[in-house]
């Protein structure tokens, strides 16, 4: 079994700030979040409020945004073409994507690159409250573990704040851009 991280392993950049400007080039308006958006991303580099929270206040824009099921499918309608070309010839039935963006965001690209196991945080699409935590470090390897009794073969990454998922995989690789190398 393989184990791909989504944002810059095999997506070409990060899928939930694309996602933040695609909604904000469509509906102006949610630029009003700005000031929750920095003053959440100043508590949370001060450490005052753990990632959890700071994405919660961070996703206030989606309670703004009408027809999210329709965003989403118009967002990866432009973006599909940033799934990385190495990633569609090693692409394997059984593949798992394991990632810290939402859930409701990554579930239709997954769906059109025919990947059946998603495993990402649980944010409501409407008020962008978690249930649960930011699926993101040891939390990673509680969810793969919650859902697979499997060895993991190889795991892909472009972040180091995935070692603990490194850890329980036997071929472990760190990825930046297209440059695929060993941990």
């Amino acid at each position: 079994m393989n184990v791909y991280d989504f944002d810059k392993t095999i997506y070409s950049g990060d899928s939930t700030l694309d996602f933040y400007f695609f909604c904000l080039n469509r509906y102006p308006g949610i630029i009003t979040c700005i000031p929750k958006q920095l003053t959440a991303g100043i508590k949370y580099k001060a450490g005052m409020i753990d990632k959890t929270h700071f994405k919660e206040e961070f996703y206030c824009f989606f309670s703004r945004l009408k027809d999210v099921n329709g965003i989403v499918l118009d967002f990866w309608n432009k973006n599909e073409g940033k799934i990385k070309k190495w990633y569609t010839t090693v692409h394997k039935e059984d593949d798992v994507i394991i990632s810290a963006s939402p859930y409701f965001l990554l579930e239709e690209i997954c769906n059109r690159i025919k990947i059946h196991n998603l495993i990402a945080s649980e944010v409501d699409s409407k008020t962008g409250k978690y249930s649960g935590i930011n699926c993101y470090g040891e939390e990673k390897v509680r969810r793969f573990r919650e859902r697979f009794d499997s060895e993991i073969e190889n795991f892909y990454s472009d972040s180091k704040s995935d070692q603990p998922m490194a850890d329980i995989a036997r071929n472990k690789f760190i990825v930046k851009g297209n440059k695929i190398i060993q941990w």
